[in-house]
């Protein structure tokens, strides 16, 4: 995946109660920051979960609408790949959920994006951050508000 951006935070949650919000792409719009639009295009038959799914993002300097294909593990990871894009050539990350034994759930993060123009190192890897920060704070916030207790 070359060069990326990672980050982890501590959600008051168990796996499969986050990974219920992952999943829920159509839900994005309300609680992650540059995404303006969901649609899911495919679900993997066993599990409903998303297969293919198409993205309208306008954060900072990257607008673009993207396609993007996912690769479910149960309730313990996630990963996906960008598969049709106008400005961004990836957009490949995962989740990665990890039970603390305490009824909190460690969510570890891993992004690279990389996009048509030329863009400095630095200045993508701050883009990079930016997305997966607000990602990773709006994940809590959208679990832990909506989970009881």
């Amino acid at each position: 995946m070359g060069d990326k951006t990672e980050s982890s935070i501590v959600i008051e949650a168990t796996p499969a109660a986050i990974m219920a919000v992952i999943a829920d792409l159509a839900a994005y719009p309300q609680w992650s920051d540059g995404i303006s639009s969901v649609e899911v295009l495919s679900l993997y038959e066993e599990d409903s979960r998303p297969a293919d799914a198409r993205f309208s993002l306008a954060s900072g300097p990257i607008k673009d609408t993207y396609e993007l294909e996912y690769d479910w593990d149960d309730d313990k990871s996630v990963t996906w790949t960008l598969t049709k894009a106008e400005m961004l050539t990836a957009m490949d990350g995962s989740y990665t959920l990890t039970e603390n034994g305490d009824g909190t759930t460690t969510v570890h993060y891993q992004l690279a994006v990389d996009v048509k123009i030329p863009m400095i190192g630095m200045i993508k890897r701050k883009a990079e951050r930016v997305i997966v920060d607000t990602a990773l704070k709006g994940l809590k916030k959208r679990v832990e508000s909506s989970s009881p207790g």
